[in-house]
């Protein structure tokens, strides 16, 4: 990585593990049917879901599979994903505290690797080339491509109002400054971009697409609204430090001045599900 880039560190999603599930929208059940039509799923064979989160992509699709296996750098990340997977009942699941770039950490071979709002985070091109070795002969990569912290704009009418968005922002820059932060470091320019480039380099072939439209309206507490921002690497709590409870009292200040009996409404975004297959041999 060239000087001055930035650089992974485990400080990345500090303290926002307990806020992920309540913070975020739910993958939808159509992500599943979207999977299991386009890859023809039927029970059997293994799924790795790499940087699984709190395992919400991993718990949807379990019974899709034999065997699902989540990965997650974030040790309480990975605290979270096995107790909701406990308490769902998913005993096929498995769940790995470690990098990607630790793979193949001899978990074996896999019918479908996930990847949902996490590739960017990753070395890209040594995760894609492991990744491609981990998948049978046809297996599927699945990059899905969304937002679940937050719903897109909308100009219908809703029963309540939407999260004051723009205000959120101001506030966060005069607390962390205009330039986003990622656990130790910044992004002065974003996340990176080029997926493509990265996929035909490691073999894989593609890509297919399937977009699911969302636009579903979600009812959510002040609360909600908290932990979506807490939820999220620039905002993580630990990059507030002694600030904290400062932050969250002019979060909530914030929020009451657009809505006093703290409920919003939010428009879910689309979701692209982007497939990349590892070709068959002599394909």
């Amino acid at each position: 990585m060239k000087a001055g880039a930035w650089e992974w560190d485990k400080t990345l999603f500090g303290g926002s593990a307990r806020y992920y599930r309540a913070g975020r929208f739910p993958y939808p059940a159509e992500v599943a049917t979207a999977l299991q039509d386009e890859l023809g799923l039927d029970g059997s064979g293994r799924l790795l879901d790499v940087g699984c989160g709190t395992g919400e992509i991993a718990l949807l699709l379990a019974p899709l599979y034999d065997e699902v296996v989540g990965l997650d750098a974030d040790e309480d990340m990975i605290v979270e994903a096995r107790e909701e997977a406990r308490r769902r009942g998913r005993t096929n699941t498995i769940w790995v505290n470690a990098r990607a770039e630790e793979l193949p950490l001899d978990l074996g071979t896999f019918r479908t690797a996930t990847f949902a709002q996490s590739f960017h985070w990753m070395d890209r091109r040594r995760v894609a080339a492991t990744v491609f070795e981990l998948l049978e002969p046809s297996g599927a990569w699945v990059h899905a491509d969304t937002k679940t912290h937050r719903g897109a704009a909308s100009d219908e009418p809703l029963s309540h109002p939407q999260p004051p968005r723009r205000e959120i922002e101001e506030l966060v820059t005069r607390y962390l400054g205009p330039v986003k932060r990622a656990g130790q470091g910044t992004l002065p320019g974003g996340t990176p971009s080029g997926e493509s480039e990265v996929m035909v380099a490691a073999g894989f072939a593609g890509p297919r697409r399937r977009v699911l439209d969302g636009e579903l309206v979600f009812e959510r507490s002040e609360d909600e609204i908290v932990a979506s921002i807490f939820s999220v690497s620039s905002t993580a709590p630990h990059l507030l430090g002694s600030r904290l409870a400062d932050f969250e009292r002019d979060l909530r200040q914030v929020l009451r001045r657009v809505s006093p009996g703290g409920r919003f409404c939010e428009v879910s975004q689309p979701i692209q599900l982007i497939i990349w297959t590892r070709p068959a041999a002599g394909a």
